[in-house]
């Protein structure tokens, strides 16, 4: 087998290459995000004009860098040493651009974002950009660099590096190199991740697995995806050294279905790592032997939690258990197994790549290293950005995201996923840290998704959003989760009609309270949303049971649509009213005597026509009509 020494010589090309040392390359960030952007067709257009233009370029894919706002991304790296990011890149754009960044050689351009590297008088530096400067770019060093699809791209920044240092230690010096690090579970766990490879060290079964949770199923979470699609070896590295760590001789790479992209990325980098002798038999020339398996997963949410995710491997319904005995006793096919996410894994490689001291440069006090975050819902500026233990929320928002759109308040934040519950206004002065949040009414801080929400969201909505995703994702197997996440669905729904009742508030206090005794953490936590909106947004819950409004204007059943008919009329206006005719002729149009569907199609079509308006006056109070029933269950 080949040394890792044999296999970074022969990988210099290739760092050449990506470096654009011979010629410029011009490199198309491709990821999911930016799939949906057009950055494919942008590649293919590239392609084509530098192929017509005959310059002397190489066009190149690479893994996506995490700006989902400026997709697609174009990053340009040249003999003089310069890189600069460019974006959005459209593929209308491609021959304009080849002429002005290789053929006029001008690296400043209406797509021009900032440089990287080299010294430019007319592109401003990267840094120079707050939302850039604030991030440390650790994990997703190589993220907008290299290739996904060429191992030796990776090889060539250093990949594998970490697994032949730590290699030449023995089992117990790698953990104790770990728990050094002070390393938790990035899934949200929070366990430490050296006391977690230590017990599957110290188990007696035989053999002994590693597993990677990648079944990121978390509304607003894209933190996995980024590496599983744009660096998949950091991956693989980081289960090698657990493996080694652990005495474990196979692995499992357990992914979600919904990740087409990431599957065939990691089913290649798996294979390409085979054919150099990085997995399999005697690594790298040590006899020590490691192999892995992708598996898919089915879809299902509850497979997040480790013994409903070896369930799922086992190709079994994925059901999480009751323990003991934990994975470390008996997990995947009844080996010993230990289960960390993406995240951990990649960490890990970071870390023995780089060394332990340099991995505690940044350091909290409680907790060490950077972050992977993702941020979504009502902001200026989508993506991932990795940032430093104990970054602050506001920081994040206000920096990172740019703020709330223009003209719109902060409201709230859900983080990591709806079991663990939503934040008021004042937490945008906390650091990110578990221990923070768990301070502040949160179970956890959760695997680094951050959707924020301005005051056009309804909370009384979104618990109701979240609370059918969490009972249409139980696995039924006990009725305390599966019948109480039904009632609060059925309750919400309610409530978001006009029928709440003055009940409705101790009753959700009490199922709450019942849940706790659900089999596992997901009906455990299920109630965590509303729990934190009833107390932190308790006056929108009354707003909506006693005055039957919605101040967001978002619940159909306490809302209705309002036409001003005379501008209707106006020639400005005709363009979207033909349209709005031809998707529903209500009572917008005057051409049908049928009632409105609530579809909001019109409102959305003609903002300064139609109207979102209360259903009910000021002070009619509840509905009788609506809470004079009493269901034979209650």
């Amino acid at each position: 087998m080949p040394t890792y020494r044999e296999l970074a010589d022969a990988a210099e090309d290739a760092g050449r290459r990506i470096e654009g040392d011979a010629r410029p390359r011009i490199a198309v960030c491709i990821d999911t995000s930016s799939i949906a952007s057009g950055a494919e067709a942008t590649l293919d257009a590239l392609r084509e004009a530098v192929a017509r233009t005959k310059a002397d370029a190489d066009v190149d894919q690479a893994g996506g860098n995490g700006m989902s706002f400026a997709n697609p991304v174009v990053i340009v790296s040249k003999p003089d040493r310069s890189i600069v990011v460019y974006g959005p890149v459209k593929a209308e754009d491609a021959a304009e651009f080849v002429e002005s960044v290789v053929v006029n050689h001008q690296a400043a351009n209406r797509w021009a974002i900032g440089a990287l590297a080299g010294f430019l008088e007319d592109v401003e530096l990267m840094q120079k950009h707050a939302w850039w400067a604030v991030q440390v770019r650790r994990l997703m060093q190589d993220m907008g660099v290299c290739d996904p699809d060429r191992i030796d791209d990776f090889i060539a920044r250093g990949a594998y590096s970490g697994v032949e240092r730590a290699l030449a230690m023995p089992d117990e010096e790698v953990i104790a190199e770990v728990l050094r690090s002070r390393l938790r579970g990035r899934s949200g766990s929070d366990f430490p991740t050296g006391r977690k490879w230590d017990f599957l060290r110290t188990s007696p079964t035989q053999p002994k697995a590693m597993l990677c949770n990648a079944d990121e199923g978390d509304p607003g979470a894209w933190v996995n995806r980024l590496t599983l699609e744009n660096d998949p070896h950091a991956l693989i590295e980081g289960m090698l050294i657990g493996g080694w760590a652990t005495g474990a001789s196979r692995g499992y790479i357990y992914i979600r279905e919904e990740y087409p992209l990431a599957i065939e990325r990691v089913e290649r980098a798996v294979a390409q790592a085979q054919e150099r002798g990085i997995l399999g038999d005697q690594v790298m020339g040590h006899a020590f032997s490691f192999d892995i398996k992708v598996v898919k997963g089915a879809g299902s949410y509850v497979c997040g939690e480790e013994s409903g995710l070896i369930a799922s491997v086992e190709d079994g319904r994925g059901m999480p258990k009751i323990r003991p005995p934990f994975p470390a006793a008996s997990g995947v096919y009844g080996q010993g197994t230990n289960v960390n996410n993406v995240e951990t894994y990649h960490s890990v490689a970071w870390m023995f790549r780089n060394g332990v001291d340099r991995y505690l440069e940044y350091d909290t006090g409680r907790n060490a290293g950077t972050m992977m975050f993702t941020l979504s819902g009502h902001v200026q500026r989508t993506g991932c950005f990795e940032l430093p233990m104990g970054t602050t929320i506001r920081e994040v928002f206000e920096t990172c995201g740019g703020g709330a759109p223009e003209g719109r308040a902060f409201k709230a934040l859900q983080p990591g996923g709806p079991l663990l519950g939503i934040m008021p206004p004042s937490c945008l002065d906390l650091g990110l840290e578990p221990e923070v949040f768990r301070e502040n009414g949160m179970a956890a801080m959760g695997g680094g998704g951050l959707v924020f929400l301005d005051d056009t969201a309804c909370i009384v909505d979104l618990c109701a959003q979240y609370e059918w995703f969490l009972e249409d994702e139980s696995c039924g197997r006990c009725t305390t989760c599966h019948g109480g996440t039904q009632r609060m669905v059925e309750m919400l729904r309610r409530i978001k009609n006009g029928g709440g009742r003055e009940s409705d508030l101790p009753k959700f206090r009490l199922l709450a309270a019942t849940l706790r005794y659900s089999n596992c953490i997901h009906g455990q936590a299920a109630p965590a949303i509303m729990v934190n909106a009833l107390d932190w947004f308790a006056e929108e819950f009354n707003e909506h049971i006693f005055e039957r409004r919605c101040r967001a204007r978002v619940c159909k059943g306490l809302t209705r649509y309002e036409a001003d008919r005379d501008a209707a009329q106006l020639p400005e206006h005709a363009e979207a009213m033909a349209r709005a005719a031809a998707t529903c002729l209500n009572a917008v149009t005057g051409r049908s005597d049928g009632a409105c569907l609530d579809c909001f199609v019109c409102h959305e079509l003609l903002p300064d026509v139609v109207r979102v308006v209360d259903r009910f006056p000021p002070g009619a109070g509840a509905a009788p009509e609506l809470i004079s029933v009493q269901p034979a269950y209650e």
